[in-house]
């Protein structure tokens, strides 16, 4: 049996200008009956999309955001797991520049990376603040 860290997919994150975000949101909403519902009050607007009780699709207000022909405003996935200091241990271990931020608001500690092909990750828990000198 699989004795590694727990993950699941959190939520995915798509980047774009305000217009082209309520679009989306409309997109969203209508196509798989998503509900915009609490979303923390982050420095740029945006909408949470909701299926029952989970935010499955994040939707950021950035008005500089390019679209790329081929892959378009995707911007990141997230995971969630129960164990981020092992992952920041491995992190650390691997070398590999990460952010951390907690976001007292809802209680949750979140750090950000890329992977080795510049694809954002993001990996959550829930709790609280991480002592980082570890």
């Amino acid at each position: 049996m699989y004795q590694g860290l727990s993950m699941h997919i959190d939520h995915i994150n798509i980047s774009a200008p305000s217009e082209l975000l309520r679009n989306v949101k409309d997109f969203y909403s209508g196509l798989l009956d998503l509900k915009e519902e609490f979303r923390p009050n982050f420095s740029s607007g945006g909408y949470w999309l909701y299926s029952e009780d989970k935010a499955i699709i994040h939707l950021s207000e950035d008005a500089d955001r390019k679209g790329h022909p081929e892959t378009g405003y995707f911007d990141h996935f997230a995971l969630r797991t129960h164990d981020l200091p092992g992952v920041i241990e491995k992190l650390k271990t691997l070398d590999i520049h990460y952010k951390y931020i907690h976001r007292t608001d809802i209680g949750l500690n979140q750090v950000f990376f890329k992977d080795p092909a510049g694809t954002g990750v993001e990996i959550n828990a829930f709790g609280p603040l991480l002592d980082q000198d570890q």
